[in-house]
């Protein structure tokens, strides 16, 4: 049997599982005199996360840290799968798959770090940010242009939905037709 391709991969996914250190933020942490850590999150990716989500299709967060601000912007974004403080990555993917009975097939995972091989290697897109490490690029189908935390998560979301032919439908909406 084949593997399958890119096109075909990307037509299967339903879930979008994104880590966020690396990815959804470039890597930054920001930590104030008095403990407090802060991250800085792309508005564009934030714009794709919401035609994802506007387009029926379901959104989670695996971070192997834990920052007050991930579950702000994931209230924001209406993100209600949120795994945080969970280094090893596959056992919580597993549990996402179980809770949303969906299978690995239809999952896509975006990472940049050695922490997110285990998870991407069990779905059925893998990919990397384009500053992702070698390790990472090396297990994924596909490496995005942009890098973590500039747009990286926008340009996944709009390949998804191209290739699901879904993309025109979010730009009518915003043309007025």
């Amino acid at each position: 049997m084949t593997e399958p391709s890119l096109q075909e991969r990307c037509a299967a996914v339903e879930l979008l599982v994104m880590d966020v250190d690396g990815v959804l933020s470039d890597g930054g942490i920001w930590v104030d005199d008095n403990g407090v850590e802060a991250k800085q999150f792309h508005v564009r990716d934030g714009a794709g996360i919401a035609y994802w989500m506007r387009a029926g299709k379901r959104a989670a967060i695996i971070s192997g840290r834990y920052c007050k601000a991930v579950d702000h912007r994931a209230a924001e974004l209406g993100i209600t799968r949120v795994f945080q403080g969970r280094l090893d990555k596959r056992p919580a993917l597993e549990e996402l798959l179980a809770a949303e009975r969906i299978a690995p097939a239809q999952v896509c995972a975006i990472g940049d770090d050695l922490a997110d091989i285990p998870a991407l290697r069990h779905v059925g897109l893998a990919v990397a940010v384009a500053d992702a490490v070698d390790e990472v690029r090396a297990a994924a189908h596909y490496v995005t242009r942009a890098t973590g935390g500039r747009g990286a998560v926008r340009e996944l979301v709009e390949m998804l939905l191209r290739a699901q032919g879904r993309w025109a439908d979010v730009v009518r909406r915003y043309e007025g037709r």
